[in-house]
């Protein structure tokens, strides 16, 4: 796996944007997913996992208990996908691990906590199109009739509905992308993205690891942190944007005038 570590504010840009160029398109358009941590050393860990315990045999009572008590009106079908997505984005562990499409919102999620500015972070680039080249054959004839690149709540709904049938989706372990359902303002704010693994106790890097060519490390030291941060607040791109609501708009108050450490 390709680790870089930046020097710059303007490498990094260099090497968020790097490979973006589409031939077949003459196009800018970039085909990886980002996601930012605060800390370089932290895993790609679902909440799931970090649940500790037999999580992998809770995972379905989870759900379940989940759809039980929750609105049916949050959801716009009934289908496994709609409800991880929701469940996801409310708080509940799931295995569903949240990415982007922004380069930017990825560095705002790697600079956001001022608390971890004596560590390093790292914000994750993975290509998805060559991820999804190792899904079955049933998924790729999918994206390929419908001509997309990336796989959606409904296109998934079709192949897969229930965790059983995620776990035995193939003899080898795969990560899916996906787009999750607008819900609100927010996922379509972040630019939101999400990845699960066919198998619940997988963490994505030792995947990835595993597949050479998908995915990339961008290490930003954490003598720049501060930097990125001020940058990102000039562009808008901080909490009161991508929480819209009061409370998102209390956590960019608090850090924007919180010192500098």
């Amino acid at each position: 796996m390709e680790t870089v570590v930046i020097q710059s504010w303007e490498e990094l840009q260099e090497e968020l944007f790097a490979f973006s160029w589409n031939e077949d398109l003459r196009r800018f358009r970039s085909r990886f997913a980002f996601r930012g941590l605060s800390d370089a050393d932290y895993r790609l860990e679902t909440t799931l996992i970090r649940l500790g315990g037999p999580y992998a045999e809770l995972e379905r009572h989870l759900l379940r208990n989940f759809k039980k008590y929750a609105h049916t009106k949050v959801v716009e079908r009934d289908s496994l996908w709609h409800w991880l997505s929701v469940a996801q984005h409310y708080g509940l562990p799931t295995r569903v691990l949240d990415w982007t499409y922004s380069p930017f919102i990825a560095m705002h999620f790697a600079t956001a906590n001022i608390e971890k500015y004596d560590k390093d972070a790292v914000i994750w680039a993975v290509n998805y199109v060559k991820a999804h080249e190792l899904l079955p054959d049933r998924l790729r004839n999918r994206l390929m009739l419908e001509g997309a690149n990336v796989l959606t709540v409904e296109l998934l709904s079709e192949s897969i509905n229930s965790l059983a049938e995620l776990d035995a989706l193939a003899a080898d372990k795969v990560a899916i992308f996906f787009e999750p359902p607008s819900i609100d303002d927010r996922i379509v704010n972040q630019y939101a993205f999400c990845s699960v693994m066919s198998d619940p106790t997988m963490v994505l890097d030792d995947w990835l690891a595993n597949h050479t060519g998908i995915a990339r490390k961008i290490i930003i030291p954490a003598a720049l942190k501060w930097e990125i941060r001020d940058k990102l607040d000039q562009g808008n791109v901080n909490e009161r944007v991508l929480f819209p609501g009061l409370d998102g708009l209390s956590r960019w108050l608090k850090r924007h005038y919180s010192p500098r450490l």
